[in-house]
């Protein structure tokens, strides 16, 4: 497969298999998309390599609020400014697909942003900041959370949603056996309890956006941390997503978040990636350390994945590849 060869997403065509993944800017406006968000976003669209933008991950409810100016998907106030966004990027490439991302921060986070207490799969203390575990009530209700930013992100004519389930936030804080130490349905004891709260997320979403809706989950496959999630997790776990519906899985890192200690080399991921590209028949993403076409070239020549994510590269010069 070639990197300006075209591949569907469910059912949505991408007219290459290079992918924008989603970069905080950290640039939005009372949680809406700014100028800047804008042209920051229309830059990426501008480069014919790239077939598909992911957005910065956005909040779903003010309690899973990551940072300050974070871009929001928690209430129907969002929409106009999204769809703003989503005509300024078509306006320039008609051909470029955008997915948005969807997150709650769950401990990963301070009651300064959120002025609430944190919450999380368990009592978690660290960094001078401490949460508490969520009840079965409370997990029910940030899926709906979810599935209601799902529904807003479909409404602003976005062409996807993508659920973040990694990098230490709070999906990923219930599939990790390092921050989950519940005694129900949704404790380490199994990793089925472990991706319940996902699980029931994408079904959620799914009834929210409809069949033909493309979903995507970043999935932080494993924490590369004894004790803690494995890529044998990430294979079993990627089978069950692929059964819910989810028509894309985006792999990174769980709590060792998007970087892989003492990796460099182009795909630092790609271990992950290919495990999880041998038992799934939907499309698999790879990101991290690709700094060059041919770079993300060799790792499709490799079945390392279906799609590769250009992020720093990118961030530093969205001419990339031009």
């Amino acid at each position: 497969m070639r990197i300006d060869e075209p591949i569907k997403v469910g059912q949505l065509k991408l007219a290459t298999r290079l992918v924008a993944p989603p970069m905080a800017t950290q640039s939005t406006e009372a949680g809406v998309p700014g100028q800047a968000t804008i042209d920051h976003y229309r830059a990426f669209a501008a480069n014919p390599q790239i077939g598909l933008i992911i957005t910065e991950h956005s909040y779903v409810s003010t309690q899973g609020k990551a940072d300050p100016h974070q871009m929001s998907f928690a209430d129907d106030s969002v929409i106009r400014d999204q769809t703003r966004l989503m005509h300024a990027v078509h306006a320039e490439n008609p051909a470029i697909k955008l997915f948005a991302q969807i997150n709650h921060a769950g401990f990963n986070t301070s009651e300064a942003i959120t002025g609430q207490t944190l919450v999380s799969a368990s009592r978690l203390r660290g960094r001078g900041r401490e949460s508490r575990a969520l009840s079965i009530a409370e997990i029910a209700q940030i899926e709906d959370a979810f599935a209601a930013a799902a529904r807003r992100v479909k409404a602003a004519a976005y062409d996807g949603v993508e659920i973040h389930s990694a990098h230490g936030y709070l999906l990923n804080q219930f599939y990790s056996p390092l921050t989950n130490d519940r005694g129900d349905a949704y404790g380490p004891q199994s990793l089925q309890s472990r991706i319940r709260f996902l699980v029931e997320t994408v079904r959620k979403v799914r009834a929210a956006v409809g069949d033909d809706f493309p979903i995507a989950v970043r999935l932080g496959g494993s924490d590369y941390a004894d004790g803690g999630s494995t890529i044998d997790d990430a294979v079993a776990a990627a089978q069950m997503l692929e059964c819910e519906g989810v028509d894309l899985i985006d792999l990174s890192g769980g709590m060792c978040i998007y970087m892989r200690p003492g990796h460099q080399e182009p795909g630092w991921f790609s271990d992950l990636s290919i495990a999880v590209s041998q038992v799934v028949q939907v499309p698999v993403m790879l990101t991290g350390g690709v700094r060059t076409p041919d770079q993300a070239q060799q790792l499709l020549n490799d079945g390392a994945a279906d799609l590769i994510g250009i992020g720093r590269a990118l961030l530093r010069n969205p001419c990339w590849g031009m």
